[in-house]
């Protein structure tokens, strides 16, 4: 088994470092990958053979969950040209996108707590649209118009409406209980 364990994510499954995947190819890709090294393949193998064989198995897992999610992909294509998020270390963001989270915070503690479903599933479908159309964007960024730094400010932002959306599909699975 030929293997390089340092080989990026993309080049695992062959694939162009691109942040507009194609996602059916990149699960036919990580299925060709996981039927050559699955551990269960390397079952009688010697015990060096079995070792790389989890190694890279677990490496074609962690490539595949990085590259199907478009936030942790973006990151990550981010990381290889070399720009650093700072997501720990910097939390410092526009005045008026701080405003807007805060409002739509308030939007869903209102209906959570007043159990009101129907609006809870508005502004799901309200941020969804608006996460979506940023995705967009942000594979215009990196894809078309190599803006990296641009990217890194909407990877951020989009971290917060990604966990926001999160908030939101709690919300509604507390009310379903």
């Amino acid at each position: 088994m030929q293997v390089d364990l340092t080989a990026d994510f993309f080049s695992l499954f062959d694939l162009p470092r691109t942040f507009r995947l194609n996602l059916s190819e990149l699960d036919s890709r990580y299925r060709d990958v996981q039927a050559q090294v699955h551990p269960d393949r390397f079952a009688n193998a010697p015990e060096a053979e079995r070792r790389l064989s989890m190694q890279w198995a677990t490496r074609a897992n962690e490539a595949y969950m990085t590259l199907k999610k478009p936030l942790e992909r973006a990151k990550y294509l981010l990381e290889l040209a070399g720009h650093d998020l700072q997501a720990e270390s910097n939390t410092a963001m526009p005045a008026d996108f701080l405003m807007e989270q805060m409002e739509w915070r308030e939007a869903v503690m209102e209906a959570r707590s007043g159990g009101d479903h129907h609006e809870l599933e508005h502004l799901y479908q309200r941020l969804r649209g608006d996460i979506d159309a940023r995705y967009d964007e942000l594979g215009a960024l990196l894809d078309e118009r190599n803006a990296p730094e641009t990217a890194v400010d909407r990877v951020r932002r989009l971290m917060f409406l990604e966990k926001l959306l999160y908030e939101i599909d709690d919300a509604l699975a507390s009310l379903e209980d």
